[in-house]
């Protein structure tokens, strides 16, 4: 190189130095800044400089910076990408860390992060157009001023760059290449580029474990690259055959981490092949490799910022954190936005969510809320954001993709969506809004019948035989209700009331308390009635016995016993199975009409509602209208043997029983 005379040294120093501070970061981020063009640098003594790397460095300072979108590597087998949508449009905002277009690989669409902030200038490759691995697809401009110039800069040249990874992955795999092969089906699961600047990656956590069946789309490993964590996903179905790379190991991309059979048995035979997979040099050992004297400046200059954990919110308020440390908040019920994160630029890492919950980390100070960034995009014409899986099962089940609604990001449809749609899974509960109350946990599934409940549904399966008619009257109680608050405070119940007005009307229509036999009507001598309650876990009928001959008094303390055995469960069978006629009381519960199942071996049931309050005309009244209290009784009959006639009847009597009671006590 020649400089022309005049020039001082410290000069020339100073002008070599910044050129090798500047190559040596060129290759930090996956965005590459813009070729340069050469300028002519004035001078006060007419000298020409020719050194190329002063043009090419002066131009920096004169143009406006531009920083080049590649095509990442998203597999160790993809050569190109195509664009599914952008959801960023030219001239909006980025950060990093937001996901600004989706890209569709030969293994799967995923979301495409920026690794700066800036503003989009230039979209190269429009939607659904291909572009190869490493070509240049977008440009982005440091200031919002520079867009224009970026925007209209030169890009020629940019496809033509290489994009590291897919070389690197190759060579990654030539030591396994003279490892025989077991004559069996499987594949091999390489160490996948998560990002263009990707060489190596190091495996947090195996979601799966050897033997294990996994199946297409299921997520097996979780990644750990250059830029951050992300879910690494199986794109054939199978079982774990080996574990090559073991958790907290990093491997060269491209390089195998783990083998998968497509049949069980043949595990074993895998497991020896991955022995000398990973006898080849292939895995990488995740321990920290001294860095060369030439970039020691570098590296020492980028220490005090990574010093202290920096917050991971930038300033728009969005949260930057790992996919692995998004879903782990999730399940652990930590904000995540309330966690401190200690990785690149204060990214959120799942140590730090698990810190934040065991209290072993400070939380985050709360800041002013920023107002939500809304993405709204559109795909292109003809375009359908599904995921690989999606479009496998929509194909196979024959369901068109466009009559599916995605619940995914950006309204993409998922496999979750298909199954939903096929009927195969239940749709998901909606989160639940901030301030919102909490939703109510409904059991779920089969829970199997206790003893009591089979034989209660047993018997109510037993009565499907049973011709039935039903007859209900409406019966005022104002005069019964009276004679309950006199007998109340001596122990007396409603429901002993009850069953001793319906023993008298009994005793007058004794075919109500009969039963149906085969060769005729079977009268039973006593009434005994039972009243239906209801107890934890089950139904039963406690019986009276003799009710119409015993005193109000003496079926008040009999009940209060009877009911005290119900609920500790220590009632004989003879106490709940001898009644002859069944009363079901739900009055209490403000029912205003029912009818009752009519019991296996009985002859009649009565249904007992809730009292209602009317107006009705009164001659006697000052102003011609009086309010009473009113009841409705529904009796449900086996018509074999007893008739309409036989209810009307029954029911008149205790009627005329219900309004006098005087005969009760």
């Amino acid at each position: 190189m020649k400089f022309i005379a005049g020039i001082s040294r410290a000069a020339l120093l100073c002008l070599l130095s910044w050129e090798g501070a500047q190559q040596s970061t060129l290759g930090v981020s996956a965005f590459v800044p813009s070729s340069t063009t050469n300028v002519v640098v004035p001078s006060n003594n007419n000298y020409a400089v020719t050194n190329a790397a002063l043009s090419r460095y002066s131009s920096t300072l004169l143009n406006a910076e531009a920083i080049k979108i590649t095509m990442p590597a998203l597999s160790s087998t993809m050569k190109e990408g195509r664009v599914v949508s952008w959801l960023k449009s030219e001239g909006d905002a980025i950060e990093a860390g937001e996901a600004i277009m989706v890209v569709e690989s030969d293994k799967a669409d995923m979301d495409v992060e920026a690794f700066e902030d800036g503003f989009l200038a230039k979209i190269v490759t429009q939607e659904g157009e291909t572009a190869e691995v490493g070509a240049v697809v977008a440009l982005i401009a440091a200031l919002e001023g520079d867009i224009d110039a970026v925007a209209n800069g030169s890009v020629n040249g940019a496809a033509a760059e290489p994009a590291a990874p897919a070389a690197a992955a190759p060579a990654a795999a030539a030591p396994a290449a003279g490892a025989a092969a077991p004559d069996v089906e499987f594949s091999q699961l390489d160490m996948p580029a998560l990002s263009s600047t990707m060489k190596e990656g190091k495996v947090v956590s195996w979601l799966k474990s050897e033997g294990d069946a996994v199946e297409a789309g299921e997520a097996i490993m979780v990644v750990e690259s250059d830029k951050a964590d992300m879910d690494v996903e199986a794109f054939e179905d199978g079982f774990i055959a080996a574990i090559i790379t073991q958790e907290g190991e990093a491997a060269n991309v491209g390089s195998p981490v783990a083998l998968i059979a497509a049949n069980e048995a043949d595990i074993p035979a895998l497991k020896a092949y991955a022995a000398s997979l990973s006898g080849g040099g292939a895995v990488v050992a995740a321990a920290p490799v001294a860095a060369a004297p030439a970039a020691a400046a570098p590296a020492a200059k980028a220490a005090p910022k990574a010093a202290a954990p920096a917050s991971a919110a930038s300033a728009g308020g969005r949260v930057v954190a790992s996919p692995l440390a998004k879903k782990m908040a999730t399940d652990m019920g930590v904000d995540i936005s309330t966690v401190v994160g200690t990785g690149p630029e204060g990214r959120i890492t799942a140590a730090d969510v698990q810190n934040a919950a065991s209290g072993a980390a400070p939380a985050k100070k709360a800041g002013a809320a920023a107002p939500a960034k809304v993405n709204k995009w559109t795909p292109a014409s003809g375009v359908i954001a599904a995921t690989p899986t999606a479009r496998a099962l929509a194909k196979k089940a024959k369901i068109d993709l466009a009559s599916i609604e995605g619940t995914g990001e950006f309204g993409r449809v998922t496999a979750d969506d298909v199954k939903i749609a096929t009927g195969e899974m239940k749709p998901k509960r909606k989160a639940v809004v901030a301030g919102a109350p909490a939703p109510v946990e409904l059991p779920e599934g089969l829970v199997p019948f206790t003893g009591m409940q089979r034989a209660v549904s047993n018997n109510m399966v037993a009565t499907l035989s049973c011709p039935v008619f039903r007859a209900s009257r409406e019966i005022e109680m104002d005069a019964f209700n009276a004679l309950y608050q006199k007998v109340k405070p001596k122990g007396v119940t409603v429901s002993a009331l009850l069953a001793k007005a319906v023993a008298k009307a009994i005793e007058k229509h004794p075919i109500v308390n009969s039963s149906f036999r085969p060769e005729g009507t079977f009268f039973n001598k006593d009434i005994n009635i039972a009243m239906a309650v209801a107890i934890d876990g089950g139904l039963i009928t406690p019986v009276l016995k003799n009710a119409n001959e015993r005193g109000v008094l003496e079926l008040g303390e009999n009940w209060k016993e009877l009911v005290d055995k119900a609920k500790s469960g220590t009632l004989k069978p003879d106490e709940y199975n001898s009644g002859t006629f069944t009363i079901s009381n739900m009055g209490m519960f403000g029912v205003s009409q029912f009818d009752a199942i009519l019991p296996s071996g009985q002859g009649g049931i009565l249904a007992v509602a809730g009292t209602q309050e009317y107006i009705v005309p009164c001659n006697q009244a000052v102003l011609g209208m009086k309010k009473i209290s009113k009841m409705t009784v529904t009796l449900t009959c086996d018509h074999r043997q007893i008739y309409g006639a036989d209810a009307a009847l029954f029911l008149k009597t205790l009627n005329d029983v219900m309004v006098n009671p005087g005969q009760l006590v």
